[in-house]
């Protein structure tokens, strides 16, 4: 009862065989692989030059921008920045014009890019959103490469500025790679952005304690440190008066911020050594539990 239909669908089936066995036979021929390779050589070479010519050319930019940062032409974060911006120009423009060379149209290619990028965007917006952010950081500039700063409670000094992320060291040589999102949304505490700052270190005085006295010798121990200001003269202040102690805070401004790290340690331990060497009481603060007579 299949004796009509085979015969028919053999017979389309060897037609189609046959077509696609000729157009193989066509694609694989060696003469029209030669000629195909003919024609496609010299833009193949012309390309490949034209790839040459960008490497080159991105080469000679660094080193010319390596020149410039030598010099101080600009500070480390516009250069920086200028590097960035170089570096990817001569990159792009390298491709479009090595596709150019191929005798393909770079304008559709660049539309298709545009929509691929478009789509790419929705899909990575929180990378588009920090690229975003990084332009704007090397615009308003809220600090710069060696600031000290701190951003999300994290404190160290800026390595670099890239347009993804900003990298900071910290006191303990790690290195945090911050979103630029994060940044330019968040709160940034920089340390160096004024020539000078304030050092405070609070201690707490026994409620018996003469506070005169107390003031008399933290003042004389800052007037004597070698990292004060000499333009402003430190001062001691009651921040709090609470029920077991008296809260009091040495302010002492500083010629060098980069060193308040350091100077805040060390004052800090100089006030401790100072306050008990003369007998100053510094209480925690203590409750005290008496049983009453019956």
């Amino acid at each position: 009862m299949f004796a009509g239909p085979l015969p028919a669908f053999a017979y389309h089936a060897g037609v189609m065989f046959d077509a696609i066995s000729r157009e193989l036979s066509a694609m694989f021929d060696p003469k029209s692989i030669a000629a195909a390779i003919g024609e496609w050589m010299p833009k193949l070479g012309s390309a490949a030059l034209t790839l040459l010519f960008f490497w080159v050319l991105w080469r000679l930019a660094g080193r010319a921008l390596r020149r410039m940062e030598a010099r101080k032409v600009l500070d480390a974060t516009a250069m920086a920045f200028v590097g960035a911006t170089v570096k990817y120009a001569i990159g792009i423009l390298g491709v479009v014009t090595a596709l150019a060379r191929l005798g393909i149209d770079t304008s559709s290619v660049i539309a298709s890019l545009g929509i691929a990028g478009l789509t790419l965007g929705f899909a990575a917006r929180d990378s588009l959103s920090n690229v975003i952010s990084g332009i704007f950081i090397f615009w308003d500039r809220p600090f710069v490469i060696g600031d000290l700063v701190e951003i999300n409670g994290q404190y160290g000094r800026v390595e670099t500025i890239t347009m993804r992320s900003t990298r900071i060291v910290t006191v303990d040589g790690k290195m945090l790679a911050i979103p630029n999102a994060t940044v330019a949304n968040g709160t940034v505490v920089s340390y160096t952005n004024f020539p000078h700052l304030r050092v405070d270190i609070a201690v707490t005085l026994g409620v018996e304690e003469d506070l005169g006295r107390a003031r008399r010798l933290l003042l004389e121990l800052a007037e004597a440190h070698p990292a004060r200001l000499a333009e402003r003269s430190p001062r001691v202040v009651v921040t709090a008066l609470n029920d077991y102690n008296v809260a009091v805070e040495l302010r002492m401004w500083i010629s060098d911020e980069r060193d308040h790290l350091d100077v805040r340690w060390e004052l800090r331990e100089q006030v401790f050594e100072a306050l008990r060497t003369a007998g100053v009481d510094m209480p925690y603060e203590t409750l005290t539990v008496r049983r009453l007579a019956a």
